[in-house]
């Protein structure tokens, strides 16, 4: 028998908007249908980026094939940032400083990357965790490759 832990429950928080300007729930409805949602989801999502980026204003959202992520504005992912920050043969107190130069960041951009870790650190580790998995797994089919080639 499954536990109330054993598997996730989404629940919905239902709110009632009401948009003053047609034009934007039109917009909403056209964006949906070309990205095959509904516009409840949409919405969230738009709602949810507008929100961070209002707290953090130097970080963006941009679509790739791994999903929708944060990036600085004009820079890296912030997962990549992070990443950097996290780990490396660099001692802690240096490791900004080698951001910045690694990345070709200003402080304030790296700044910008620490502050949204540490409001979002589960998701931008879930994105450290999954560019990881990916590299290993693409390493691992480089040497498979590499191997046939010496047979």
């Amino acid at each position: 028998m499954l536990g109330a832990h054993d598997y996730n429950v989404v629940m919905a928080h239902p709110v009632s908007i009401r948009f003053r300007n047609p034009g934007v729930t039109e917009r909403l409805k056209e964006q949906a249908a070309v990205e095959g949602r509904s516009t409840s989801d949409l919405a969230e999502e738009l709602i949810d980026e507008g929100l961070r980026l209002r707290r953090h204003p130097l970080v963006m959202f941009r679509d790739g094939t791994a999903g929708r992520r944060p990036a600085l504005t004009g820079g890296p992912d912030v997962w990549e940032v992070i990443g950097s920050l996290l780990h490396g043969d660099v001692p802690a107190p240096d490791r900004v400083d080698r951001a910045e130069a690694e990345f070709g960041l200003r402080h304030q951009l790296v700044e910008a990357a620490l502050a949204y870790y540490a409001e979002f650190t589960q998701e931008i580790d879930d994105w450290i965790a999954a560019n990881n998995s990916a590299a290993d797994e693409l390493e691992a089919r480089w040497r498979r490759q590499q191997n046939l080639l010496a047979s």
